[in-house]
Formats: C-alpha cells, sequence, structure tokens
C-alpha cells in the first residue's frame, strides 16, 4: 500500500511555533510529527510514500535527505497549494490503479490499531472512501459525522455551531482509485476533500474509529496537550 502525507500547509493557527517550521515538523516528544507517521505505516507495510511541501520545503526536503525512511519518499513541491483532493489529481501517476491508498494530513498525532484500520476497508461494504473517527471535546471546530446502522456516515457537518454528535473526522483515510477518477471529472485544479468529495459520497463512507488516540495538532494549546499526553499513551 501507497500513503500520501499532506504536509504543504501554511500552520496559521499554529503560530507563532510555525513561524520558523512548517506544521509537519513540529516535534512531540522530540519527534517531529512527519517522522511518527512514516514509523507508524512502514511498521503495518506501506513501501512508498509521497510527501507534498509548499511551506518552509527546504526544511521538509532537508529532513527527508536525513531520515532513515528516505528511499522510501517522494518529495514533490506544490508552487501553489492545489488543496487535498487538487494534490491527489496532480499526483495521480504515483498511485497504483488496482489498489487503495493511504490519504493522511501529517499535522495529526495518532495512534491506532493501523492494522485494523487498513483491514476494515472493505471488510463489510463495498465503499470507496473509509474514513477514520475519533471522538473530540470541541465538535464546532471539527468535521462532524452521522452514522448509520452499519456505520456508514449519513451527514456530514464541517465545522458548524451545532453538530449532531462529537464523533469527528480524523483527516485519515482510504480510499479506492476510483477516487481519483472522480476527482478527474470535477474539472478543478484545487479541489477541496471535505467540501467537493466527502458530501458526494455520503451513503458510501465506511468508518473506523480509533479509540486510542488522535488530535490535530492545530494550535499552540493542542501542542502544549499532545507534548503531556504523549507520556500517557
Amino acid at each position: 500500500m501507497k500513503a500520501l502525507l499532506l504536509a504543504a500547509g501554511l500552520g496559521t493557527r499554529l503560530k507563532p511555533i510555525t513561524n520558523s517550521i512548517p506544521k509537519c515538523l513540529v516535534k512531540i516528544n522530540n519527534k517531529p510529527l512527519l517522522e511518527y507517521w512514516l514509523e507508524t505505516l512502514t511498521k503495518v507495510g506501506v513501501k512508498e510514500f509521497l510527501i507534498n511541501t509548499h511551506y518552509f520545503n527546504e526544511k521538509v526536503e532537508e529532513y527527508v535527505k536525513n531520515s532513515i525512511y528516505k528511499n522510501k519518499i517522494t518529495l514533490v513541491y506544490e508552487k501553489e497549494l492545489l488543496n487535498t483532493g487538487g494534490t491527489i489529481l496532480a499526483n495521480k501517476s504515483f498511485f497504483n490503479k488496482n489498489e487503495s491508498f493511504l490519504l493522511i494530513h501529517a499535522d495529526n498525532l495518532s495512534f491506532c490499531d493501523y492494522e485494523k484500520f487498513i483491514k476494515s476497508h472493505k471488510k463489510d461494504n463495498d465503499c470507496p472512501i473509509t474514513m477514520m473517527l475519533f471522538r473530540t471535546n470541541t465538535p464546532k471546530s471539527c468535521g462532524i459525522v452521522k452514522l448509520n446502522k452499519n456505520y456508514i456516515v449519513e451527514e456530514f457537518h464541517e465545522k458548524v455551531e451545532n453538530p449532531p454528535s462529537n464523533l469527528a473526522n480524523g483527516a485519515v483515510y482510504i480510499c479506492d482509485y476510483s477516487i481519483i477518477e472522480y476527482l478527474e471529472n470535477i474539472n478543478k485544479k484545487k479541489i477541496d476533500f471535505s467540501l467537493d468529495v466527502i458530501p458526494n459520497f455520503l451513503g458510501n463512507i465506511n468508518t473506523f474509529l480509533n479509540n486510542i488516540y488522535h488530535k490535530d495538532i492545530g494550535t499552540p494549546q493542542a501542542y502544549k496537550e499532545a507534548q503531556l499526553d504523549i507520556h500517557k499513551i
């Protein structure tokens, strides 16, 4: 299986920490977020990684050059941010047509049974997307889902005032290649996964609940909490 690690974001909400470093290289317990992902996914059999860069791209390139995973990594620089779907589409040649792939926002800190997560895709359904979920204490700041009895997403509420639950989208997915074919038909260069894709696949998105640990390292407060949490996991 291959994985796309999205690492090009500006990290605006995490300033001033990200004034001199991209968010994907922010360290938790002296280890960059990106390294947690490379380590975790290599252990469950991911053979190749695509990492997109933009903000402080040279620092990501330097990190990869010195990484033990460098031979598994392909870097792609985005002069202009393409959003999640746009990045997938611009790099469609990286993916195998007969194989699902992992799609991950690398600014999250996440621990769970990733073998189970991968196996859950297609286990009892033919959904082309499996979405990782977690329970959040701040549902208004997340994309919140409502599930049917088969744990399929039937409603998706992106950062609304009164969300129907605390089950949040973890921005970690397994996607079939057919998603790339769908993206080709949108006829846009910049494609937002949450706005342009998910709403059009309601009733066709499988879910997996991460009940161990998942946090978006998006703010200084979340970063501070993660530094404490890492010693308890």
